[in-house]
């Protein structure tokens, strides 16, 4: 028997998760529907690979998947990831910074303990969330201070319509530092480009400690993420480079590759 899922979301991301399902690279599932915002991408993504077009999460739903993958936005999370996990089934993020908002964090944990599902966080543009979360547990567990921390480098038009645009970070010669702080003030002042920092955060010492520093690069295409965790005898640096966004997309393959495997790679 193959495990079902469904994907919410049919971009870019989404799109990656369908094809690399129908190239075979999912081989213990089943996809059985999609859902998107606009009808038509759902429609061309299942016209592609084989599979039924639902008009939203709760139609999904009646095709009774094990998995709901979200490929779509922070937005798609919070509007049904209580009422998915409720229904117990097992739901696989990758807009994580939909958990920006602890509270909301908070809900959507009892949910998924009501309802006996688990939630997936995707590694997305980063990963390395085993070695973050094993630092941090070394921390606890010997009352040892960690220091932890983000530091980005992107392109200057990343940060158009945020509150740290200005027009001379278009033609700056050296890169600028456009923000320093901690993961909770860069939730509130990048409520659209936080996800990385939201799951580093997760993974170790929570968004009012974890530094996170932002960077606009002349002429970058692309983010360079530089994850450092560090107690007394040890230290973790998860550094990724990326000039496309279609590695959080592999990343949800990777994830459902290995929840389906025997031997599981954390």
């Amino acid at each position: 028997m193959k495990t079902k899922f469904g994907i919410v979301g049919c971009g870019f991301l989404g799109n990656i998760v369908a094809d690399a399902w129908k190239k075979g690279l999912l081989p213990d599932y089943e996809l059985v529907g999609v859902t998107s915002r606009s009808r038509s991408s759902a429609e061309a993504t299942a016209a592609k690979v084989g599979c039924r077009v639902c008009s939203d999460a709760e139609e999904l739903l009646t095709l009774e998947p094990e998995y709901i993958v979200e490929t779509a936005s922070v937005e798609a999370v919070r509007a049904m990831a209580i009422p998915v996990l409720r229904r117990g089934v097992n739901l696989v993020v990758i807009s994580i910074g939909a958990f920006a908002d602890l509270g909301f964090y908070e809900e959507v944990k009892q949910a998924a303990r009501e309802g006996g599902a688990k939630v997936h966080l995707a590694s997305g543009a980063i990963g390395g969330f085993d070695v973050l979360q094993t630092v941090t547990l070394m921390a606890q567990a010997a009352q040892l201070d960690e220091k932890t921390g983000i530091e980005t480098h992107t392109g200057a038009k990343g940060f158009r319509n945020t509150p740290v645009w200005a027009e001379h970070l278009l033609t700056d010669t050296e890169k600028t530092t456009v923000f320093t702080g901690n993961a909770k003030q860069a939730i509130e002042t990048f409520p659209r480009r936080v996800n990385v920092a939201v799951a580093t955060s997760l993974a170790t010492t929570g968004p009012e400690i974890t530094g996170v520093t932002m960077h606009s690069v002349p002429g970058w295409v692309g983010d360079d993420h530089r994850i450092t965790a560090e107690i007394e005898g040890v230290k973790a640096v998860v550094d990724i480079c990326s000039s496309t966004s279609a590695i959080a997309g592999w990343s949800v393959v990777a994830l459902l590759r290995n929840l389906s495997s025997p031997v599981c790679f954390y």
